[in-house]
């Protein structure tokens, strides 16, 4: 069975090799850099899914000729099957694709996702976070001058980061309308 956390490192395999052919440690480390620490892989999830996507036809490998006392480094490309399962993979707007551990991988390869993917994706992050918003809000009021100082200060805080994220995807979202209309500017946000 095929776990959330599987699919979205599938997602990000297959984004990044349809943009060229590399090895996994140069695989990784693009991952670490577009999806930050939070988000970052490690070569203990990312091998094993190298090899089930080797072995299910998504990617095929080739090995270099290392110089001497030196390992192989395998480089990994798409496949045409590859190449399908990604395009399946971008498709998906499921609730799960707009919570934490997704959106990020999918937004990074929003410039190859269709319209009404990227608005279902980003319509449910910020109904997602809004609801986070108002049960900070309740505990916010639940609190109000009562309990422990810090804690207030610390839902404080999420509520503000959880608000800029919701204008900052009420901005993209705005973008991605402007950008369907007919006549409208084309391309991602700047």
């Amino acid at each position: 069975m095929e776990t959330r956390r599987s699919r979205v490192l599938d997602l990000a395999v297959l984004g990044h090799l349809a943009e060229a052919p590399m090895h996994g440690y140069e695989l990784r480390k693009r991952l670490d850099r577009e999806l930050g620490l939070l988000r970052a892989f490690s070569y203990g999830s990312l091998y094993p899914r190298l090899r089930a996507m080797r072995c299910g036809g998504l990617v095929e490998a080739d090995g270099d000729r290392p110089a001497a006392g030196r390992r192989p480094r395998i480089v990994y490309r798409l496949t045409d099957d590859g190449r399908a399962a990604l395009l399946r993979l971008l498709s998906d707007s499921a609730p799960a694709e707009s919570d934490d551990e997704c959106f990020g991988v999918h937004f990074t390869l929003f410039g190859r996702t269709r319209l009404e993917v990227r608005m279902r994706i980003l319509s449910g992050r910020r109904h997602r976070l809004a609801q986070r918003l108002d049960a900070l809000h309740q505990a916010l009021g639940r609190l109000d001058g009562r309990g422990d100082p810090y804690t207030h200060e610390l839902h404080r805080h999420r509520a503000e980061a959880l608000r800029r994220e919701i204008d900052w995807l009420d901005g993209l979202i705005e973008r991605e309308r402007r950008c369907a209309e007919p006549g409208g500017p084309a391309g991602p946000p700047r």
